[in-house]
């Protein structure tokens, strides 16, 4: 038994993932690409998913295939695109009301699934590539989105922080492309970076509800198959790095506040032994509302409007985020580095272990509650090889002790500092 009573089946082309569950009214398909994270391709694979979902050749325009959906009970669909360690993943999404709940019992289920199989395997094409109207339209919003991003400072600080602190390396490539790309993508370049996206990537389909297993697996084998794709994993491993030199870095641009980044190396990915006790430090030193960054860089000090952490689980980093004004860089940097040594330290009590233990298994509880939840939560185990039962994973998460989150913290490497202040100050 993993997570939940879940099925997997190798099938032609995909891995089938059913999960069969009544806890829910409705149905959740999700299907994910992998594939590895590579310069070239990146702006397309950040493209595809909304040209995708704008028309298909049976509905070959948005107003068509927006309303094939409504009609189906409000039937929702959504993508987006992820980087998993040195890899890059497109998810598309579906949630259809349970059939069996309906008066009428009208046969939804099966008329999404064709739905969602014309979204993914069958775009509106014209020509040898696909509708350029639809392309050039999103290529105008995937430039807008990129360029907002420079308006997020705080985003904006990540990204450069990832620029600099894993340089030359497949994670430090923007997951929504780059805007130099757009002007060379073409309708039918594009549409063959498609067909390369639907032959050669690594495809999951997962379907979890209160639903009959034959009808699913039936209804997957006729929408999902793909025929001469022998779907073998493609995984690109990360490679580990280890840190020479501390890179700090300072950059200036028009803010108010200062966005101060720090990036440590963890050595420590999902699936390792030690994973658990990385979630129990994690928690503790800048995770939750009660952890060392806010209780002492905000509360204490005042020095930040926030200040947080977060841990990247198939590529081994820590991510230490804070917004300062940019005349306390200094001091409040210095106390950030004070809270990560008070760890290796174990500057912190047998309680704060016991609590955070509790925040970390509410929170993964709360996370599986929900059906996408649930998912990324199977489909981070199955791409890591750590596949485990439920109780299981509890279990670890509770045997963590204190010695193991001071061994994790002395494991911890600061690789790079990244301040992006205002014009005039800040060092």
């Amino acid at each position: 038994m993993k997570l939940t009573e879940e099925k997997l089946l190798t099938k032609q082309g995909y891995r089938l993932h059913i999960l069969p569950s009544n806890k829910y009214k409705t149905i959740s398909i999700v299907a994910k690409f992998k594939a590895p994270l590579k310069r070239e391709g990146i702006t397309e694979r950040a493209l595809l998913p909304h040209v995708l979902q704008k028309a298909t050749n049976n509905h070959p325009n948005v107003r068509s295939l927006q309303s094939a959906f409504e009609n189906l009970y409000g039937t929702a669909l959504s993508s987006d695109g992820s980087k998993k360690g040195e890899n890059h993943v497109i998810s598309f999404r579906m949630e259809v009301v349970n059939e069996a709940y309906l008066n009428d019992q009208e046969p939804i289920l099966e008329e999404a699934m064709q739905l969602f199989h014309e979204v993914l395997f069958d775009p509106k094409k014209e020509g040898e590539g696909l509708d350029s109207a639809i392309v050039n339209r999103e290529k105008q919003t995937l430039e807008q989105r990129i360029t907002s991003i420079k308006d997020d400072k705080m985003s904006y600080a990540n990204v450069r922080l990832m620029d600099h602190m894993c340089d030359g390396e497949p994670y430090s490539l923007h997951v929504h492309g780059y805007q130099d790309d757009l002007s060379s993508i073409t309708p039918e370049s594009l549409y063959s970076y498609y067909q390369s996206m639907i032959a050669n990537d690594l495809l999951d389909v997962y379907v979890i509800g209160d639903l009959d297993e034959a009808f699913i697996e039936k209804m997957t084998d006729q929408y999902f198959s793909r025929e001469g794709s022998s779907n073998e994993d493609n995984d690109q491993v990360a490679e580990t790095k280890q840190v020479d030199e501390v890179k700090e870095i300072v950059e200036r641009e028009e803010v108010n506040q200062g966005k101060l980044h720090i990036g440590y190396r963890t050595y420590t990915k999902f699936g390792d032994d030690d994973y658990y006790a990385l979630q129990i430090f994690n928690g503790i030193f800048g995770g939750f509302p009660s952890s060392k960054l806010f209780m002492n860089v905000r509360e204490k000090h005042s020095l930040a409007y926030y200040a947080a952490s977060r841990f990247e689980s198939h590529k081994g980093l820590l991510l230490v985020f804070s917004g300062v004004d940019p005349k306390d860089y200094d001091q409040a940097k210095s106390i950030i580095l004070e809270q990560m040594d008070a760890m290796k330290n174990g500057d912190f009590t047998e309680e704060q272990v016991n609590e955070t233990k509790e925040q970390v298994i509410n929170q993964l509880q709360e996370t599986m509650d929900n059906a996408n939840g649930l998912i990324e939560v199977l489909y981070h185990q199955m791409i890591s090889g750590a596949e485990m039962p439920a109780n299981e994973l509890m279990d670890k998460i509770r045997n963590v002790t204190k010695d193991d989150v001071v061994n994790m913290a002395n494991k911890v490497k600061l690789d790079t500092i990244y301040f992006l202040t205002c014009q005039e100050g800040g060092e």
